[in-house]
């Protein structure tokens, strides 16, 4: 692959000092030769989603910069936390803004999933509804390898929120590479 992949990260949590965002700050040091990472705009100020507003007045200029970003990117890797079983309100209201856009940002776009969390599951919950959510809006959803992050407090340095789990690390940088690959495969 000589050309530089362009991956635009999404955090599901809007805690500068979550689990989520820690594994998201991680990703540039883990990935292979070519991939390079940009942060999503800010979507926390995103309206709750509302068709009457679209038709309206259009997307407000918030949703279309997120659209915008989605659509100049190679693939999009979503990191998030689970609330309550499932993908957190602001992230599905955010994605619930793409799917009514005219040029659905997501369609076709190669998407990867991750998740960390305190518990046993390590988000697995909400990456199934996250994955039904976007195929949903037909994004080309990679599968192998997964990266559920579970017991993160004990994974994720409390002080410098840095990563420090070598087995977590390593399933990472299989599924970057892998992410890699499936990108140049389903690249439009």
């Amino acid at each position: 692959m000589a050309d530089q992949l362009k991956v635009l990260v999404i955090c599901g949590s809007l805690r500068k000092g979550s689990f989520n965002a820690s594994i998201a700050r991680a990703l540039p040091s883990l990935a292979p030769p070519g991939m390079s990472f940009t942060d999503a705009p800010p979507y926390a100020g995103f309206p709750a989603y509302n068709d009457d507003v679209r038709l309206a007045s259009g997307a407000p200029a918030e949703v279309e910069a997120w659209a915008a970003a989605i659509r100049a990117a190679d693939g999009v890797i979503i990191v998030s936390p689970e609330y309550n079983w499932s993908v957190p309100g602001v992230l599905k209201n955010a994605i619930d803004w793409m799917s009514k856009l005219k040029d659905v940002p997501f369609k076709d776009k190669p998407v990867a999933l991750q998740s960390a969390a305190g518990g046993q599951m390590g988000g697995g919950r909400m990456q199934y509804h996250l994955r039904m959510i976007l195929t949903s809006i037909d994004a080309q959803m990679f599968g192998k390898p997964e990266v559920f992050v579970n017991f993160a407090a004990k994974k994720i340095d409390e002080k410098t929120g840095e990563l420090t789990d070598d087995a977590v690390k390593d399933i990472i940088k299989q599924q970057l590479a892998a992410f890699a690959k499936f990108i140049a495969r389903v690249k439009v």
